[in-house]
């Protein structure tokens, strides 16, 4: 590896990419500070970079730094920014892994023993204790049992509280709340028999340690001293708490957020503790981003219109060249004719030069995934859908990196780029892609997704440290781009991005769903809409159906369809025909 390659950058060089409000938040390295980002602002450059920049200047310590985030993927992310930023040493973690890092190091010596199991399968637990106490309940309610569970705890609510809250709720099948706290018991006890805890357990028993425990909290306190927390606006009161517990009244505390992409309010998250940062850290910074480096003005202009006038709601600033076109909606007869506009669109756009991998259609709901896979399937489409098989569990991909592994221990010196080619050929693949589509097609492009992968390895990169970066990207769900349609529900696109994005069922009933009935419950699905728009860069094309079928009801379009006719000259409107 070169000098160069090998040299962290300076911190001149962390703030050169920056604009004028990201180079503030790089460089505003103590203290409270809320960073209000919209979408596509580079939020995460920003404090990447804030974080490189402190121990760049020597402000921060890399093992004194603990970033948060909410998810798996976005902690690798994070992780693999920090480390081309020169900060690899940072603790890059999902709230639960931090807490379940710090419990198992702490549960020996004030429990005693090793900390209990993680409990595999909620539902499963759930169902032997609606069995204990003669609970008739079916697969579909035991789901929504297990987030009344979980919603309790993020909440941290009594039996006797989350009871007299239960009658503002929706209850799982109308069921009766009492029922469901006896439910609630009897699957706390099962778990206590078993020596378990489940996910939310892990917060509360942190939180608890730090607590109860002076030795646990100096500890933890001496640890860290700078903390970054990512997608502020999704935190929940539990994860709030813990992450008081661990600044154990210090304030040198960094948040970024959006409160226009608040979704998660039905699991515990609120961007109350966003938009009142200022209020809980009095002496904070408060910064904003809000030129937008994503879409095209056409759809910037469309998701301002959508969110103006909402609490927390940020004006966005496209940033491109490129003015783009105002989203096209179409209407469609019903559901079958809809999926085929949507296979019909996605061909017109690779007919022009688009990938498949440049396209994603987004739904509210998973059933509505069903009729699109046929549809694009007849088409001769590739897709994958989101939260289906993994690409590091695909076989031939699993098979790659054991390969990989092996020959990095007897290979040196030997280009990336002939290993892997060798490697992968060995399995089938070859550089000229099979005609059709299928299996044989989609093993090509997992093997080839690989091969990218090595071919952009850095100048002077080694077999190992490449094999070990695939195992990285398995253990952090960062899977290689591979050319097919995505199909993904609204709210597992978020933090992804694609330049053709498809919004499809956009009807009263199913977006908002049927079930939003208060304004807050509206307000979410209107969120959740702007988090879809949003997802684009170049193009958003929205369709609906007037029918669910032959024999379905008629349909209206979404309220929020209206919100698309912006200034730069109304939504185009088509026919899905």
């Amino acid at each position: 590896m070169t000098d160069d390659a090998a040299r962290p950058p300076s911190p001149e060089e962390i703030l050169a990419a920056l604009d004028a409000e990201q180079r503030t938040v790089a460089t505003t390295l103590l203290g409270p500070v809320a960073v209000l980002a919209g979408a596509g602002t580079g939020k995460t450059r920003a404090i990447t970079s804030r974080i490189a920049y402190g121990v760049a200047t020597g402000t921060y310590a890399p093992n004194h730094v603990l970033a948060l985030t909410f998810t798996t993927r976005a902690a690798g992310e994070l992780r693999s920014r920090l480390r081309a930023l020169g900060a690899g040493a940072i603790q890059a973690r999902t709230f639960h892994a931090a807490a379940m890092s710090q419990l198992s190091y702490f549960w020996p010596d004030t429990v005693g023993g090793a900390a209990p199991r993680i409990v595999e399968s909620k539902g499963r637990l759930i169902a032997h204790a609606a069995d204990t106490i003669h609970l008739r309940v079916d697969t579909a309610v035991l789901r929504d049992l297990a987030g009344e569970v979980e919603w309790r705890k993020v909440e941290r609510l009594t039996f006797d509280e989350y009871e007299a809250a239960a009658a503002d709720r929706v209850m799982p099948q109308g069921a009766d709340p009492r029922r469901v706290v006896d439910l609630m018991k009897a699957y706390e006890e099962i778990k206590d028999d078993r020596r378990q805890l489940d996910f939310e357990d892990v917060l509360l028993a942190t939180l608890g340690m730090i607590e109860a425990e002076p030795r646990v909290a100096s500890y933890v306190h001496q640890q860290y001293r700078f903390f970054v927390v990512d997608e502020y606006q999704d935190v929940s009161p539990i994860q709030h708490d813990l992450l008081r517990a661990w600044l154990g009244g210090r304030d040198d505390l960094c948040v970024v957020g959006d409160a226009s992409q608040t979704i998660y309010s039905f699991a515990g998250a609120s961007s109350g503790y966003l938009l009142g940062f200022g209020a809980e850290f009095p002496r904070s910074s408060v910064v904003r981003l809000e030129r937008n480096y994503r879409s095209t003005a056409a759809v910037v202009q469309a998701a301002n219109t959508l969110m103006r006038g909402r609490p927390g709601a940020l004006d966005l600033i496209a940033q491109t060249a490129d003015a783009g076109v105002p989203p096209e909606v179409l209407a469609c007869v019903d559901d079958g004719q809809e999926a085929g506009a949507v296979a019909r669109r996605i061909a017109d756009l690779v007919a022009e030069g688009a990938t498949y991998s440049d396209c994603a259609v987004l739904f509210r709901v998973g059933a509505q995934s069903a009729l699109l896979e046929t549809a694009l399937a007849r088409a001769g489409i590739p897709y994958r859908v989101q939260g289906g098989t993994r690409f590091f569990d695909r076989p031939e991909v699993r098979q790659t990196v054991l390969l990989l592994r092996g020959a990095a221990r007897s290979i040196v010196g030997e280009p990336i780029t002939k290993t892997v080619s060798d490697t992968i050929r060995s399995l089938g693949w070859n550089p000229e892609p099979p005609e059709g589509q299928g299996a044989v097609r989609a093993q090509w492009e997992a093997l080839q997704a690989i091969m990218g992968l090595a071919e952009a390895a850095p100048a002077g990169a080694t077999l190992q440290q490449f094999s070990a970066d695939l195992v990285d990207r398995e253990a952090t769900h960062h899977e290689p781009s591979v050319d097919q349609v995505t199909l993904a529900t609204l709210h597992s696109s978020k933090g992804l991005e694609w330049p053709h994005v498809t919004i499809v069922g956009a009807t009263e009933g199913l977006l908002p769903i049927s079930h939003a009935t208060t304004e807050a419950e509206i307000d979410e699905e209107r969120r959740l809409f702007y988090v879809g728009i949003t997802r684009a860069r170049r193009s958003v094309t929205v369709t609906w159906s007037a029918r669910g079928g032959s024999r379905g009801g008629e349909r209206r379009p979404s309220r929020f369809v209206a919100a698309l006719d912006t200034s730069t000259g109304g939504a185009a409107r088509g026919s899905g025909a």
